[in-house]
């Protein structure tokens, strides 16, 4: 426990579909860990994302939070969280930060988005609660300069009062949809997801013999 009484606990918070969880989801978290002298980091997978309607051939909600808990099961400071899953309706990042700020008062969340989301964050449902429950910590890739991250950052800092950080991570571009066509091909995901959810998938044929 702190041995101070305003000294706060430090949770990373890395959301998504996990569909499936894949060695960039794991090596994002990883650096955000380090870099951020964090606790712990959550993985949250999401229920039901507004922007995700259509998962038609993806792996069912068991599946996934299987997956996430083989791919994290030997890393000390990874857990898995699965309030989102838990919630009828649309799951929205800002209603979850909210209910963990009340339940855990003591805590700083580090939300850690990647770049895309970084640059579309205005499109996020109620972003000003958002960037008042949590510090964001926005991943880098190659794809988006540096400085264009760094611009949409003070824009975010002056709009919305954000503390938000620049993320240095390795440029692993992989793609979960690009994994589940692959699966369904038949093409092998070795050394892109763990060892233990490539031997789940091919037990439980997930995205075998599913409309992708």
């Amino acid at each position: 426990m702190s041995d101070s009484g305003n000294k706060k606990r430090r949770v990373g918070i890395m959301g998504g579909t996990f569909d499936p969880i894949h060695i960039g989801h794991l090596i994002l978290a990883e650096c955000a860990y380090e870099q951020f002298q964090l606790e712990t980091v959550q993985f949250m997978p999401s229920g039901n994302p507004p922007h995700k309607t259509d998962r038609e051939g993806g792996a069912t909600d068991e599946e996934r939070l299987e997956m996430v808990s083989l791919a994290i099961r030997d890393n000390p400071h990874f857990s898995l969280d699965a309030e989102e899953m838990r919630r009828n309706g649309f799951s929205y990042t800002s209603d979850t930060l909210v209910a963990l700020r009340k339940s855990h008062p003591d805590t700083d969340y580090y939300f850690i988005i990647g770049a895309d989301s970084l640059l579309s964050f205005e499109s996020w449902r109620e972003p000003e609660v958002i960037s008042r429950n949590c510090v964001l910590l926005a991943a880098a890739r190659d794809q988006i300069s540096v400085s264009a991250m760094e611009e949409k950052m003070t824009e975010l800092r002056r709009r919305y009062g954000a503390e938000i950080h620049l993320l240095r991570t390795p440029n692993i571009d992989i793609s979960s949809t690009n994994l589940r066509c692959w699966r369904q091909e038949g093409r092998s995901l070795r050394y892109y997801v763990p060892d233990a959810v490539l031997s789940y998938m091919k037990q439980k044929g997930v995205y075998q013999d599913r409309i992708l």
